[in-house]
């Protein structure tokens, strides 16, 4: 964490050697597109390679780079308080849909690491929602108890269960049966080299940059060269292209941390994650030597609205440790959500182009969202029938009062981000900077954005962001410059980490 010369780093990438994809050095031409390599991307791939389409995948960075491999790795249906507020929000029947879309995505993950034989740390764990002490959460977990019941969700009452685990007193809690964890990672590495053996390519460092007009539109990247593609899947979490269908406005972009650390083999058997706040998730892996680490999730808030995200870290290392006897961390990252007006994903047709596709706003539970993408496009692009559709659907309109109430806030915020951000001075002269220490500085008599780095070479770049002109915040627990208004970050020296945004910040020093 800052102040100890540690970058964040996640588990899951550091504890395999990940494959090499080459770039993309020529102009091609494909049946079908998928713009990233995440969970998403990979599993859209994969199945419509099977279903012999020509396929092409493209990533900005390497395979597993997005918010894949910064995950808890939870494979489940298990999406905190959200059945009662769909059946209130979507009606009972889509609620329905929703979890059962989940579990067939579980079903499909387990179904392919026992049919191919996939190394990638999956188990079986049953998944708990609980609370400590407020009343108030606990009128809402008897709520959500009431929607498991009315849904036939395979879960009920478990606080029994749940008090005599956790080492800490709780009131109540439910559970959602056969649930899974795994290594999100091997699990990419599988999908990625089964997609190139069913003919697909796969390209790394390649950035998009837009989308021409159909037919057949033309995907242009950053580095000159272009794709030309019957169909175009934009699977990049947040999507690049977010103006076509006003996405930017209909998508709330959340960050949250996790640590890990060794507990000896005495953490509890389950997946756990608190109603309270803040909240916590828990869960345990396995490190390469065999000793058992837990990870402990949370500490979630609205992205570039945090500049002091190292004390995010220290907030759950301290929980870790109090609770759990963690005596230091192995590991420790963070990870960007997309959360959509009424918290169910954006999986279809992207806008009135026939021929672009998105999957986005997964709300923290990629693992089975993501997969429920890769079946619901297969079966789009196929021309096939599929009953989760309407469900997903991107167009979906006669938007709720409480959809409604959410776009307000969200522009709202935008707006009011956008308006301080312009507002906002420098903290300090560059030379003031101390190592590893970054924010907004002084620059030929205007603001910018600084870091020193640990050798003490100073980088300055302008915090304009490159994707609608708002101004970058520096989070100091990762050294980036983030986005108040759209979720895009950078890293200190202006390359871009996550979109929307795909153009770097301008050096200046």
């Amino acid at each position: 964490m800052n102040g100890t010369g540690e970058f964040p780093h996640s588990f899951w990438r550091e504890s395999l050697a990940l494959p090499q994809f080459p770039a993309l050095n020529e102009d091609i031409e494909t049946e079908v597109a998928v713009i990233g390599a995440g969970i998403a991307g990979l599993s859209t791939a994969l199945l419509l390679a099977e279903a012999g389409k020509q396929v092409v995948v493209l990533e900005a960075d390497r395979i597993g780079s997005g918010t894949t491999g910064y995950t808890t790795a939870k494979i489940s249906s298990q999406h905190g308080m959200v059945y009662d507020r769909l059946i209130r929000t979507i009606g009972e029947e889509h609620a329905r849909l929703y979890y059962e879309a989940n579990e067939e995505a579980l079903d499909f993950i387990r179904r392919r690491v026992k049919d191919e034989e996939i190394d990638c740390d999956f188990e079986r764990q049953d998944a708990y929602l609980y609370v400590e002490s407020s009343k108030a959460t606990m009128k809402e977990l008897q709520k959500e108890k009431n929607a498991y019941e009315r849904l036939g969700i395979n879960g009920g009452d478990a606080t029994a269960e749940v008090q005599g685990r956790l080492p800490y007193p709780i009131e109540g809690a439910l559970v959602i049966r056969n649930q899974a964890q795994f290594h999100p990672v091997k699990f990419l590495v599988h999908l990625a080299k089964r997609v190139e053996s069913l003919g697909g390519r796969i390209y790394e460092q390649a950035r998009a940059d837009r989308i021409g007009p159909g037919p057949r539109p033309r995907i242009h990247l950053t580095n000159g060269r272009s794709v030309r593609a019957g169909q175009v899947v934009v699977a990049t979490h947040y999507p690049f292209n977010d103006l076509k269908g006003m996405y930017f406005s209909k998508l709330e972009v959340h960050r949250s941390y996790i640590v890990a650390g060794e507990v000896g083999g005495n953490f509890p058997n389950g997946m756990f994650i608190s109603a309270d706040q803040p909240s916590r998730s828990l869960r345990h892996a396995t490190l390469p030597g065999g000793e058992q680490v837990g990870l402990f999730g949370g500490e979630n808030h609205l992205t570039g609205h945090e500049t002091k995200t190292a004390k995010r870290y220290g907030a759950l290392f301290d929980f870790a440790s109090r609770h759990f006897g963690v005596g230091g961390l192995t590991h420790f990252w963070s990870s960007q959500d997309m959360i959509t007006l009424d918290h169910v994903p954006y999986i279809g047709r992207m806008g009135k182009d026939p021929d672009v596709f998105v999957a986005t706003g997964f709300a923290k539970w990629g693992m089975t969202n993501g997969v429920a993408a890769g079946l619901l496009l297969r079966d789009v692009l196929l021309g096939r029938k599929n009953r989760f559709e309407a469900l997903f659907d991107p167009a979906r309109s006669k938007m709720k009062v409480e959809d409604a109430k959410q776009f307000i806030k969200t522009n709202a915020d935008t707006a009011i981000e956008l308006v301080k951000g312009k507002l906002r001075t420098a903290d300090k002269e560059k030379s003031e900077l101390r190592p590893d220490e970054g924010g907004l500085v002084h620059h030929d008599g205007k603001r910018a954005g600084g870091y020193r780095d640990q050798s003490g070479v100073l980088h300055v770049v302008d915090t304009t962001c490159t994707h609608m002109g708002c101004s970058l915040n520096w989070n100091d627990g990762e050294r980036s410059w983030d986005c108040p208004c759209h979720g895009s970050r950078f890293s200190y020296d202006g390359e871009v980490l996550e979109g929307p945004a795909t153009k770097p910040l301008e050096r200046l020093e």
